[in-house]
């Protein structure tokens, strides 16, 4: 299987898998502790709805980059755990609000949360868990990570509701795209790598280079996201084969594909897409179309061209074998299956 570029087949990426799986194994399970350790609710229904979308299968990416970074730079403090779950409750707390506006009934391959405790109660528990992720980042004593923590939810904020505004708009640019992924994914994933450096009062070189791994490895890692719902099943993604589109979604392989059509394949494409009830042999006529037309390999030479950016970024530090699992981590964002 080609898959970016790079002969990677399915023993080459369990592999790689494996290997980050193994050298992150203590950390990971630090997170996970830390995770249960921190959330300290006062109500056994916040408690419920929390660990519904916490504990139901996420890659704990967010906070392992945050810690990883920090190790990278020489972090000694001993509360890197703890510091970590900010990013994987504020990735929580979007998840739970995304379900409700998109209206999905799946999440990692379990009933979204609002489906089984109401939309009000997802509301509430989402924004518990942002203002549990603010309190922790205040316990840093860091004004600048407080400051950083608090403009991650705000462009996450606004990337939301420009999705929205735009939702089920054939004309969306890939400008505006871009800019919406930026605000919704790279920013968190920005942020996590950035404030590693300064919980380890490093340069601001290294800052800045943690910063624009963080960037550009968030911008690939949500294309991918994008190209598996070309791609995959329900079940090795969590959710409904084409729900992007039936959520009213236009991601870059539909941008792209849209814009290189001639007129009648424009609007045959055009048709499927404004169809909420689309079948499944009209959605695999699409996805021919996006190969055609060359939105699926856009897709994936943009995304490829990020992780080299993302990699490049790590070169100012020394070889160690923390740099290496992040190279490693690069390398997976494009060359998984979930």
């Amino acid at each position: 299987m080609e898959i970016f570029g790079t002969n990677w087949n399915e023993t080459d990426m369990k592999d790689l898998k494996n290997r980050i799986l193994d050298t992150a194994a203590k950390d990971l399970e630090a997170i996970e502790r830390a995770l249960s350790d921190n959330l300290q609710p006062n109500l056994d229904l916040v408690s419920k709805v929390a660990e519904h979308i916490l504990f139901s299968g996420g890659k704990r990416l967010r906070p392992l980059l945050m810690v990883l970074c920090a190790r990278l730079c020489g972090y000694r403090g001993g509360y890197e755990h703890t510091f970590s779950v900010i990013f994987e409750y504020l990735h929580a707390a979007t998840l739970l609000h995304d379900d409700l506006i998109d209206e999905a009934t799946l999440r990692r391959g379990k009933p979204a949360a609002h489906t089984v405790w109401g939309s009000s109660t997802a509301v509430l528990v989402g924004d518990f868990l942002l203002a549990r992720g603010l309190s922790i980042a205040a316990a840093t004593g860091q004004p600048k990570i407080i400051e950083i923590i608090a403009d991650i939810t705000e462009n996450m904020s606004q990337g939301e509701i420009h999705q929205l505004q735009r939702k089920g708009q054939l004309d969306l640019a890939e400008a505006e795209y871009l800019e919406i992924i930026r605000c919704k994914t790279a920013v968190l994933f920005q942020g996590a790598c950035r404030i590693s450096a300064l919980l380890a009062e490093a340069s601001e070189k290294k800052e800045m280079g943690l910063a624009a791994y963080g960037f550009h490895l968030g911008m690939a890692f949500q294309m991918v996201d994008d190209l598996l719902d070309y791609s995959e099943s329900t079940a090795a993604i969590g959710k409904s084969v084409g729900a992007d589109l039936k959520e009213g979604k236009l991601t870059l392989p539909v941008i792209y594909a849209l814009q290189k059509a001639g007129t009648a394949e424009r609007k045959k494409m055009e048709q499927i897409i404004m169809d909420d009830h689309f079948s499944a042999k009209a959605f695999e006529t699409l996805k021919g179309m996006l190969r055609q037309h060359g939105g699926i390999a856009y897709t994936e030479d943009l995304a490829t061209e990020h992780i080299t950016k993302a990699k490049s970024a790590l070169n100012l530090f020394d070889a160690s074998e923390t740099r290496d699992i992040l190279m490693d981590i690069a390398d997976y964002a494009v060359a998984r299956k979930l």
